[in-house]
């Protein structure tokens, strides 16, 4: 899974366009590794659940702390190994800008 990290901040250095999202979409999916992914909706619609020792749930709006990077959506691909999955994170425009990308394996229970 690649985690899309987008800078919190409008000050980036190379931001990415709405044509750049859409070319790098179309080449995920022409490559076959395209298993699902979203972009999320603005920070400003989230709502973060906290539940406490005694069960009481206190509910906030947006997240509690701040951060200089935002979750802006994913990406599920199936690559064979790690090296590739870098080199399509690499790819991603979230990589770029003060944005990053987090790559991490789905976990398999199955076993």
């Amino acid at each position: 899974m690649m985690l899309i990290n987008a800078a919190a901040t409008d000050d980036q250095d190379d931001p990415c366009t709405v044509e750049d999202w859409m070319a790098y979409d179309k080449a995920v999916r022409e490559a076959g590794i395209w298993v699902s992914g979203e972009s999320l909706a603005d920070l400003v619609t989230a709502t973060t659940v906290r539940v406490d020792r005694d069960g009481r749930r206190a509910v906030t709006d947006g997240p509690y702390a701040e951060t200089r990077e935002v979750l802006g959506g994913f990406y599920v691909i199936d690559v064979p190994d790690l090296d590739v999955a870098l080199d399509w994170a690499a790819r991603c425009p979230g990589a770029r800008g003060g944005g990053s990308v987090v790559v991490r394996p789905v976990a398999d229970f199955s076993a």
